[in-house]
Order: C-alpha cells, then sequence, then structure tokens
C-alpha cells in the first residue's frame, strides 16, 4: 500500500503521516518526486489503519498495490530511479556502456583493455574475478587478485568498474575494490546474496535468469531493495528457448515492459544475449532504440585465446570502438545522450 501526498504538503504533516504508520509496527519507505511524495507501507496494513491514513491532512490518496513487488513498482516511485555513480547517471538521459572481458586474465590485459575501453568512450570497465562455469573443470576466474588488478586498472584509465559476486560471503570483499556489484543469471534467485546486497551500500546489476519471468526478475530486485539497498539495474541478458543457432535469446521486449512495470534503470546484454559476435552489433542498437540506459558488453584483444572460451561473443577493439561511434549518432534519436568524449569521473576524497 502506498500513501500520496502533494508537493506542497508541509513536512511537519509527512512526519506525523509517517509516525501513524510505524506506531503499526509497518516499515516505511519514502519516495520523493517533483509533483508528489509516495509513502510505502511494508507489512500487512489493516483496514482500519488505511481509512485512518485517508482521513489525515496532507493525503491525496491511499493506493493498495496489488504487485507481489512493491518497491521495485513503478507504482511506488513514479519517476524514474537514476543512479549516480562518481558523476556517472545510470537511468537518466545519459546512455551508460559497460565494456571488457569476461574474466579478468592478468593485470596486462586488463590495464591493456581498460585504456582500449577509455579511449573508446566506454564509462565502465566490466571483469569477472570470480566465474561460475557450468562445468567444474572451466577456468574459474582468478579471484581476489583480479579485483585488485581490475581496480587499478579502472582508477588509472579513471573508469568505473563491475565485477560479479557469488556468494555472500564475497560481498563484502568485492564492494571494497568495484565500483558496482553483479549478479549473475544464475543467481539472480539467490536469496541470502541478495539479502546481502540489500545491505552492502553498493550498486546492483541484476541479471534475469535465463528462464526467468519478469515478475520473477522484480520480486528478486525487491529483496535488494527492501534490505535497504535502492541502487538496483535491472539486466536483461537473453533467456532459453528451442532455438540453438543463438547462445540465448535477446528479449528486447522485456526492455520497455520493465520500464513500464518499474522505476528502475534497465541494462541489455547483447553479448549473452546472443553469444554471437556477429549479433552483438545490431543487438546492442536495437536495445537503445527499445529504451535501454546502457549495456554491457564483452570486448578482448585476442578473443579466440580468451580462457573463459567466451571469445566468440566478445568483439575485437575496432569493433567496439566503432559500435560506440554509432552509438553517439543513434542515441540522440531516441532521446539519449553519448559521448565517446568523456569527463573525469568525480573523485571525493
Amino acid at each position: 500500500m502506498i500513501v500520496i501526498t502533494g508537493n506542497t504538503t508541509p513536512e511537519e504533516q509527512i512526519q506525523d503521516i509517517i509516525l501513524a504508520i510505524e506506531k503499526e509496527g509497518l516499515q516505511v519507505h519514502l519516495s520523493r518526486g517533483n509533483d508528489r511524495t509516495v509513502i510505502g507501507l511494508i507489512g500487512t496494513v489493516e483496514p482500519k489503519l488505511a481509512e485512518h491514513l485517508r482521513q489525515m491532512k496532507g493525503v491525496e490518496n491511499v493506493v493498495k498495490i496489488s504487485k507481489s513487488y512493491k518497491l521495485a513498482s513503478r507504482d511506488f516511485h513514479p519517476e524514474d530511479t537514476v543512479i549516480s555513480i562518481k558523476g556517472v547517471n545510470i537511468g537518466g538521459g545519459e546512455l551508460v556502456v559497460m565494456g571488457g572481458p569476461c574474466a579478468v586474465e592478468s593485470a596486462e590485459q586488463i590495464d591493456e583493455i581498460a585504456g582500449l575501453v577509455k579511449a573508446a568512450g566506454g564509462q565502465v570497465l566490466r571483469g569477472g574475478a570470480f566465474k561460475p562455469r557450468t562445468g567444474p573443470y572451466s577456468f574459474q576466474g582468478v579471484g581476489v587478485e583480479g579485483l585488485i588488478m581490475m581496480a587499478e586498472a579502472g582508477k588509472k584509465h579513471d573508469l568505473l568498474t563491475i565485477t560479479e559476486v557469488m556468494t555472500p560471503e564475497y560481498v563484502d570483499i568485492c564492494a571494497e575494490y568495484a565500483d558496482i556489484l553483479q549478479v549473475g543469471t544464475r543467481n539472480m534467485q539467490n536469496f541470502d546474496l541478495l539479502r546481502k546486497l540489500g545491505t552492502c551500500g553498493k550498486p546492483v546489476l541484476l541479471k534475469r535468469g535465463f528462464s526467468a519471468t519478469y515478475d520473477e526478475l522484480l520480486n528478486a530486485a525487491e529483496y535488494i531493495l527492501a534490505g535497504g539497498n535502492p541502487n538496483v539495474m535491472l539486466c536483461e541478458r537473453g533467456i532459453r528457448t528451442f532455438e540453438t543457432y543463438t547462445r540465448n535469446t535477446l528479449d528486447l521486449t522485456a526492455i520497455p515492459v520493465l520500464k513500464d512495470l518499474s522505476h528502475l534503470p534497465v541494462i541489455s546484454d547483447p553479448s549473452h544475449g546472443t553469444g554471437r559476435r556477429e549479433l552483438v552489433e545490431p543487438m546492442t542498437k536495437a536495445s537503445v532504440a527499445a529504451g535501454a540506459d546502457g549495456l554491457i558488453i564483452e570486448m578482448h584483444t585476442d578473443p579466440d585465446n580468451s580462457m573463459t572460451g567466451d571469445g566468440v561473443q566478445s568483439l575485437f577493439p575496432d569493433q567496439f570502438a566503432g559500435l560506440l561511434q554509432d552509438l553517439e549518432k543513434l542515441a540522440p534519436i531516441v532521446g539519449k545522450t553519448f559521448s565517446t568524449k568523456r569527463a573525469p569521473l568525480i573523485h571525493q576524497n
């Protein structure tokens, strides 16, 4: 349930409403917009309380949210959420590009690729230090050393960094070195991990499970939001269908649907979504046209010899740079801004 007040409602009246809700043992989540303030009630709301709230000063309406996810719903937060990280805004009018290898392989490798991502106009360096693999004998990543290597490369080349976290035990160490924590498709419903991420204080990129519905993805996001972390991005990374030509089927419909259902930023992953290098460029552009707030794209200097074996879906550096030049032209057509000339990050002391 949500309580809606107008933008002219005095702060004293808003606090009276919050106090009345908390007296009934319910949690409160406040969302302030340009036109109204929305107070979300978490817990079971008795009809008597709902009626009391309707009669309080400053209350314009009391609305029951029927969706199982409350905080992720656009009903609760009508305006788009914008996640600001060191001057990079994700979810606003600026298109954000995250680029890099599937996995950190060495300090030299990640440093070289970071320089190429920066030169092309990307804002975020991606790279996995811990790699969840289908087979137990596949390359599993270089661990904490990889986090340190990527953090140093990001700092040197003035890039944000994003890396995947696989277990609750590794959340704190990943949060120490990375700017954004990624939840992979296999962990979308790892609820212990999601709860921990709700308390970590770092932005989270939540990838859709390869067999998950939109509701399941949004309920997974709800775990993080309910834990107190409002900075969640949803990522469409392809789903499993009957088609075998591509690694997955990139569900472009998910982008406008999720943006309609939720206020959270939506990121597209055309690399995992197709699994084929020649399809990454057209599906990247299609994702932007569909309304994506950002892209996460694999790029490698020697994809055919990458340690993860995912080179078939990784762009070469010149392809990555050319694609970002095209995005600079495409973005304004769909109401976004993107420049290959990046401003320095804002580092706080």
